[in-house]
């Protein structure tokens, strides 16, 4: 055990290094705490995204590029993610930005914290971690995350947890040759 003074000399660098091996949440159970860390991973991945994203088109349609610099496919760039962010600085765009960062920030964790805890669970139900938790699991997240979203239709439902399988699946079997 730590004593008081040793943790006061840790530095940020130090927790970094030793967060992997620890975590920084502690839910009192091991599915609740991947779960947790999951979800905060993802989130902050999801935010940072949205973001990047929404300042790239802001910066090119600022600059007077309508095309984006991206050749446009089937209409993709006729339908913006974000209707009033149109590079004004007025709150009403802000507030859109916002609350665009936090919808996928909130999408990207449920989608984390579900494959996490799904692929553990289905782990200590079975007692092996092999492709078919990942398949099991990719299959409901990938569900989960159609249903979510703004248009979804029986087919796309189906899409993607074909495609949440899939993608799973080949994580898994990958993750011993590299």
């Amino acid at each position: 055990m730590m004593n008081n003074s040793n943790l006061e000399t840790r530095s940020l660098l130090d927790e970094l290094r030793n967060f992997d091996k620890s975590g920084f949440l502690d839910l009192g159970h091991p599915l609740l705490n991947r779960i947790a860390e999951s979800f905060v991973k993802a989130a902050g991945i999801g935010a940072i995204q949205a973001v990047s994203r929404e300042a790239y088109f802001t910066t090119i349609e600022g600059a007077g590029n309508d095309s984006y610099g991206i050749p446009d496919i089937a209409g993709a760039n006729k339908k913006r993610r974000l209707p009033n962010l149109r590079g004004e600085t007025n709150s009403r765009s802000l507030e859109a930005m916002v609350k665009n960062t936090g919808k996928e920030s909130l999408q990207w964790g449920l989608a984390a914290g579900m494959y996490s805890g799904l692929t553990y669970g289905l782990k200590e139900a079975r007692g092996a971690h092999d492709w078919k938790n990942s398949a099991v699991a990719g299959a409901i997240t990938g569900a989960a995350l159609a249903v979510t979203s703004e248009d979804n239709s029986h087919e796309q439902i189906v899409q993607y947890a074909i495609t949440g399988a899939a993608v799973s699946t080949a994580a898994n079997l990958l993750s011993g040759i590299f």
